[in-house]
């Protein structure tokens, strides 16, 4: 390694503001960093192994007989990636400002901030952002076989990100109040996407029109965000729930929690956020919603991305 002094990194969750399904065929996508980070601490040791602590338990492993392990196949997984360079074995202390189990891109934080960690180990100084996403895509794409790296731009940059997956980035560092709030339940993003690829090879033409629609919508949202005009922004998230519901990702629950946001005195628009069928809608602007019998997270777009600590 380049120097064995203690390294510290922390990337942001995330939430998918625009552009759900239509990214993964080549669309613009808008995705949003959120002031809930992963924090990620590497000790280099003189043990061959790698041990991780984390709420989500702990982990013990020679260097070069890394197991798999549900709870850190993405941490494993970066690490696998960088094998060939680490000399010396490390421990992982990892701490996150939210649960694994609400769709705030905790799988996408972590593998940035990890990556981010041992790429300064061996460089001896921070990567570009080029270079991190790079490692990180690779590592999701080993770990679940797809994705389209929306999440991770957002834990790279901070930030909104307009992003396509050529990639293509277009930060704008803004910090503006959202309210995610939780339906209760969530179906896998594998499972959501293999029905709506059912659907679209049942309509093409629907579903081109359909993401045609959304592409259009986010890169008109990107040039309100650069301007604050935040009511039009609102309006665009508004349509797009339409055509989220459209897309046959609307639930009961969902549509009963976006209407809530869409009448909040202080929202300026609302949508589901992610593949839908469960999980989060959000809301730009803070919203109490009392009377809804769901958890309520009031958060930020943050302008900060992956960082390295002292």
């Amino acid at each position: 390694m380049a120097n064995e002094a203690i390294i510290t990194t922390s990337a942001p969750g995330s939430l998918m503001l625009l552009g759900e399904h239509a990214v993964l065929h080549g669309h613009h996508a808008l995705v949003g960093a959120i002031n809930r980070r992963i924090t990620v601490q590497l000790i280099p040791t003189e043990r061959e192994s790698v041990q991780i602590f984390s709420s989500l338990g702990s982990y013990v492993a020679p260097l070069d007989k890394l197991v798999d392990h549900p709870s850190f196949r993405f941490v494993l997984q970066a690490i696998r990636q960088h094998l060939d360079q680490l000399p010396f074995g490390f421990e992982l202390h990892i701490e996150s400002e939210f649960s694994a189990d609400i769709g705030f891109g905790s799988s996408a934080a972590v593998t940035v901030a990890t990556h981010g960690a041992i790429l300064f180990a061996l460089l001896g100084e921070a990567p570009a952002p080029e270079q991190l996403f790079a490692e990180a895509l690779r590592t999701v794409h080993a770990v679940q076989g797809r994705g389209s790296g929306s999440d991770l731009a957002a834990s790279v940059y901070g930030g909104m990100v307009g992003y396509t997956t050529k990639p293509e980035f277009q930060p704008v560092e803004l910090a503006v109040p959202l309210t995610a709030v939780y339906c209760g339940y969530k179906t896998p993003t594998s499972d959501v996407i293999l029905k709506v690829e059912q659907m679209r090879a049942n309509d093409p033409d629907g579903f081109a029109e359909l993401y045609s629609e959304i592409d259009a919508s986010v890169k008109e949202a990107v040039a309100c965000l650069q301007r604050h005009d935040f009511p039009a922004f609102g309006e665009i998230m508004n349509q797009n729930q339409k055509l989220m519901t459209a897309m046959g990702v609307n639930t009961p629950e969902l549509q009963e929690i976006v209407t809530a946001l869409q009448g909040a005195p202080d929202v300026f628009g609302a949508k589901i956020s992610g593949s839908g069928l469960g999980d989060c809608a959000i809301g730009i602007g803070y919203a109490e919603l009392k009377d809804l019998e769901y958890p309520v997270h009031h958060l930020e777009i943050t302008p900060t991305g992956c960082q390295y600590h002292d």
